[in-house]
């Protein structure tokens, strides 16, 4: 097993690395153009019911501006991840999908509104996708990165991550427990959900009932997430650990163990997304070609397995097969509900809410203040508009544009994502240079930029007070391993 490992992990040298870069950049042309041509112009040649107007035209050029930069992604010579997850999600649910929804005339949520806030929506859409842009070239301009020796580097100790894997077995088999055994996690979302309620003894609208069983899930799956992705590290860049049987146990354990808790079939499929980049960018961190790989897989994915990978967040009762009469049918399901959300905010708006002006974000900051003590706690925005919109559902998706927009406004949504695109830009630098100069195994920036990169989908998708709760809890795990001192005795090596 380890001959086998070390075969997999063993690091490619410089000048197969460049020769597969070319490589894969000549595979990569026939995605290119599917993304910036074929796409678009397949779904504006099928026939709908919808307006061929402004709206349109303006999705059309999202569509487009996305797909190049996301094509530019593509063909960089260094590995974007965080940038390129960005574009990845703004070619499909902000790009592709609307733009299939307008052409059908469809939506998979109503939008309650008038078609004026459907094109102020897309315009915005656009106007939050070339701000990105601008702070990336913001980021550009500034002067190098310091070397990573004038600094105190963040570190993983190696006893706190022998902590960290023994959190993650507890937690995991509390989780485990509480559910009853094994067979439920191959089951469906919703058994899950219903299995957690009755053991809490609570009713599927109890809030508390609900908050404890989203902490439940979440200790449950982050540790172990964290820890198989630290494991991966340390035997990716470490001969010595690959060569040690219980550095190799433990690994083969905490990958066993994420099938169980983190599998596609009992989790949310954008959670699952970010499992699966996150450990296949710190398993292969120089590969051009994985990086590559990723997002042509990432956009087939979104395309053409999500939609029918919903078939497993129901039981048998509850599932409803989707009647395909139209190759652009799976686009117009909810999970692409994003830009029509964004437009029923804009109404709700101007219905009379007016914007609140960092009252939502401070819901989703002060997350863990329960209702009985903040008895004017924000609602989650999906949840909210959802209400307002008289709908039964309300677990309806609140894009980063909204929550923006929402609280600040159009100057302040542009400033976030001029922000966004900064901060984006100036960690990808970051990664790039601690994982080629600094390859030491316990590099922390290493491993946590594969897993925001996953996780950007979720934050981007929204709503932000939902996505919370598993980032304070890998905060609380990187705070457990983490120490900014050289120990030469504990560190990993």
């Amino acid at each position: 097993m380890a001959t086998e490992l070390t075969g997999l992990l063993r690091p490619v040298s410089g000048e197969r690395a460049a020769r597969r870069a070319v490589l894969s950049r000549a595979t990569a042309l026939p995605l290119i153009l599917g993304l910036v041509a074929v796409m678009p112009m397949l779904i504006t040649a099928e026939d709908g019911d919808g307006t061929r107007d402004v709206a349109f035209l303006l999705q059309l050029a999202v569509t487009l501006y996305a797909g190049a930069r996301l094509s530019a992604m593509v063909l960089s010579g260094r590995r974007r991840l965080i940038q390129g997850a960005f574009w990845l999600f703004c070619y499909v649910s902000m790009g592709v999908a609307p733009l299939a929804q307008s052409v059908l005339g469809r939506e998979p949520t109503p939008v309650v509104g008038a078609r004026s806030d459907v094109l102020l929506a897309t315009a915005l859409v656009l106007l939050g996708v070339v701000a990105f842009d601008v702070g990336a070239l913001l980021a550009r301009s500034r002067p190098s990165l310091r070397p990573a020796w004038h600094r105190a580097p963040a570190r993983v100790h190696r006893l706190r991550l022998y902590l960290l894997v023994g959190l993650a077995f507890a937690a995991s088999a509390l989780m485990i427990m509480s559910l009853g055994g094994l067979g439920v996690f191959f089951t469906s979302r919703q058994e899950i959900s219903e299995t957690l309620l009755e053991n809490a003894g609570a009713q599927p609208g109890d809030e508390t009932g609900q908050a404890g069983n989203a902490l439940l899930r979440g200790f449950g799956t982050v540790p172990a997430l964290l820890a198989l992705l630290f494991y991966t590290r340390w035997l990716v860049t470490s001969r010595r650990a690959r060569r040690r049987p219980s550095v190799l146990l433990v690994w083969a354990a905490l990958l066993g163990l994420n099938i169980i808790v983190n599998n596609p079939l009992s989790n949310p499929r954008f959670w699952f997304l970010t499992v699966l980049f996150s450990f296949l960018f710190t398993l292969f961190p120089r590969s051009p070609v994985m990086y590559r790989t990723a997002l042509g897989l990432g956009v087939i994915l979104a395309l053409l397995v999500f939609p029918f990978a919903d078939r497993f967040r129901y039981d048998d009762e509850g599932y409803q097969p989707m009647n395909s009469s139209s190759l652009l049918e799976p686009l117009v399901v909810k999970d692409y509900d994003q830009l029509g959300m964004f437009a029923n905010t804009i109404t709700y708006v101007g219905d009379g809410a007016g914007h609140s002006y960092g009252r939502q974000l401070s819901g989703t900051v002060l997350f863990f203040v329960p209702r009985a003590i903040w008895t004017g706690k924000p609602e989650d925005s999906g949840v909210m508009i959802g209400e307002w919109m008289g709908m039964g559902n309300t677990n309806l998706s609140s894009p980063l544009w909204t929550e923006l927009w929402l609280d600040f406004g159009p100057l302040g949504m542009t400033a976030g994502f001029i922000g966004l695109g900064y901060l984006a830009a100036r960690t990808d630098r970051r990664y790039v240079r601690r994982t080629l100069d600094d390859p030491s195994p316990g590099n922390v920036v290493a491993v946590i930029t594969p897993l925001v990169a996953g996780y950007a989908f979720i934050l981007l998708r929204g709503p932000l007070l939902q996505a919370t709760g598993r980032v304070a809890i890998a905060a609380l795990c990187l705070l457990l391993i983490s120490t900014f001192r050289e120990e030469r005795r504990t560190r990993l090596g």
